[in-house]
């Protein structure tokens, strides 16, 4: 079995690497020393040891003892809204503008308009459910604007529509690009999409 050819197809199967970045990958690695592969080997085997999915927002946090991470414990956030995003970078990345200061849910993906994709329907559900209870009056749907993305808020506010007349739907004003990435936009961007959701 060819080990390079093996390893170079695993890394290509990572979002935004091909083929030939993936060989890269591996010819970087058979050049670095030995102690830094056994590093990059041993960070990726305690990946699954020391982190762990928050029972509440469904993001991936450094493990400790607590079932939810440091956002969702966070006694002074506002309860009454909650966004939704795509994956634990767009969360990163609303925290990083620094103006948001609710709860969140991740959807875990996007759905596409050829059927592919999943999100977490009945966690969604599950959650908005909890959080009513909890004086929920907003849910704020900040996925990227992308095809995929506003593909993904249909059927989002689909799911949403038995609770409209408990709860605000609101989606990112326009200050990001059309096809742009939530993961990617700076922190004026993303500053001025909330300050102009609607």
């Amino acid at each position: 079995m060819d080990r390079i050819e093996e390893l170079a197809r695993a890394l290509a199967r990572f979002p935004g690497i091909g083929p030939r970045q993936g060989k890269r990958f591996v010819f970087y690695l058979l050049a670095a020393p030995a102690t830094e592969r056994a590093k990059l080997a041993e960070l990726i085997v305690s990946l699954g040891k020391e982190v762990r999915q928050c029972q509440d927002c469904l993001r991936f946090y450094n493990g400790s003892v607590a079932t939810i991470c440091n956002y969702c414990s966070d006694k002074t956030r506002d309860d009454t809204e909650l966004m939704l995003v795509e994956k634990d970078q767009d969360l990163s990345a609303i925290e990083r503008a620094g103006t948001y200061r609710g709860r969140y849910f991740i959807l875990g993906g996007v759905l596409t308009l050829s059927g592919k994709g999943a999100i977490r329907e009945k966690e969604l559900l599950k959650t908005v459910g909890k959080r009513l209870k909890n004086s929920l009056k907003e849910i704020v749907l900040a996925l990227s604007a992308t095809s995929e993305g506003e593909h993904t808020a249909d059927r989002v506010r689909e799911l949403l529509k038995p609770y409209r007349d408990q709860v605000k739907i609101s989606t990112l004003g326009r200050g990001l690009a059309t096809g742009s990435e939530l993961e990617y936009s700076d922190a004026e961007t993303l500053r001025a999409a909330l300050t102009n959701r609607k």
